[in-house]
């Protein structure tokens, strides 16, 4: 499965990039809004990204009639070659992704919370899919079921579109989506920092180094 970040923040995706655990990022207007402050410059901050990421890195459109949407995406492509084009799960958005998938602009269909959408986008074209498990846990709906039932379904007609969880809240969400099969997992940062932490692994690293800092280092040959 793989990992990518969820967020705008150059300073996460260099981190996370060091890891060499990232193979992509996704964005969406929030987060983009929460990054462009002061005179910062939309296209020169998305470059910044797209050179970061030896990966998919979607970027989302903020047109609603279809035939914006398709101009705005191929203004987005134009940007770097691991573009995608985050289109939103409406009967436009269909319309673009057709209208895309023949222009060879790969595209990522988000605000996904159904079966049904979900095979929608992926007849139209949609290279990505992004059910957002977060959000319908939120009204106490089972994201990850959704998940389970995206993944019968495709597996049972063979459909090539990519699965991204999306809206995780936390590690576990991560390990369910993985054992689905999903795959991709897009998470914020502090979920991907979240990943590596257990208290066994702290506990025991601390003792081994107190058990070594007994010895006389004296005696020791390197």
């Amino acid at each position: 499965m793989k990992f990518f970040l969820d967020t705008a923040n150059i300073a996460e995706i260099e981190e996370g990039v060091s890891w060499g655990c990232v193979d992509g990022v996704t964005t969406n207007p929030t987060l983009i809004s929460k990054e462009l402050t002061g005179n910062t410059d939309f296209k020169k901050h998305v470059r910044k990204i797209l050179s970061l990421v030896n990966g998919p890195v979607s970027l989302e459109v903020t047109a609603t009639s279809a035939k914006e949407m398709v101009e705005e995406g191929k203004r987005l492509k134009k940007l770097g070659d691991n573009v995608v084009v985050k289109i939103p799960a409406t009967v436009d958005g269909l319309k673009a992704l057709k209208v895309l998938r023949e222009l060879k602009i790969d595209t990522n269909a988000t605000l996904v919370f159904s079966v049904n959408q979900a095979l929608m986008v992926s007849k139209a074209g949609a290279n990505y899919v992004s059910p957002f498990v977060g959000r319908l846990d939120d009204i106490s709906e089972d994201g990850m079921s959704l998940v389970e039932d995206i993944r019968e379904v495709y597996d049972n007609f063979g459909l090539e579109t990519k699965i991204i969880v999306a809206s995780i809240r936390h590690p576990v969400h991560v390990k369910d989506a993985a054992l689905i099969g999903a795959d991709i997992a897009t998470m914020p940062f502090d979920v991907f920092r979240k990943l590596m932490n257990h208290p066994k692994t702290d506990e025991g690293l601390k003792r081994f180094l107190d058990d070594w800092h007994k010895i006389d280092k004296s005696k020791l040959m390197f």
